[in-house]
């Protein structure tokens, strides 16, 4: 089993900075992918940022040049930092974990998900 723990959300004036955390505990592989996805009211979940354990990033067009995700793979934890916060970024904030593992059936791909955590970017 996997568990993944969110921590850094908040509240947050317009052009200010919040720093997210999540990190995985239980069986973790070593191929695998973290990342943070988001989904405001009345809206899809969609992908933030997603980094490789051997940290090949990637990021969704809107949050380019203000968003960093980084990981420390000792700690099996992954960060993003967010800067230049706008009003359109106020969502709930979910952390995944994306492992690949071998099987006699040939390689598996399961995803965990973290409980979200809520950032609210509001004057």
């Amino acid at each position: 089993q996997v568990q993944l723990v969110e921590s850094g959300g908040g509240l947050v004036q317009p052009g200010g900075s919040l720093r997210l955390s999540c990190e995985a505990s239980g069986s973790i592989f070593s191929i695998n992918t973290m990342g943070w996805f988001r989904q405001a009211p009345g809206k899809q979940r969609e992908l933030v940022a997603a980094i490789s354990r051997g940290g090949s990033t990637n990021y969704a067009d809107s949050v380019k040049g203000r968003f960093t995700i980084s990981r420390d793979n000792a700690k099996n934890t992954v960060y993003l930092q967010m800067n230049s916060l706008k009003p359109e970024d106020t969502a709930v904030y979910y952390c995944k974990l994306q492992q690949v593992f071998g099987t006699k059936d040939g390689l598996k791909s399961v995803d965990y998900w973290g409980q979200g955590t809520q950032v609210t970017v509001s004057s």
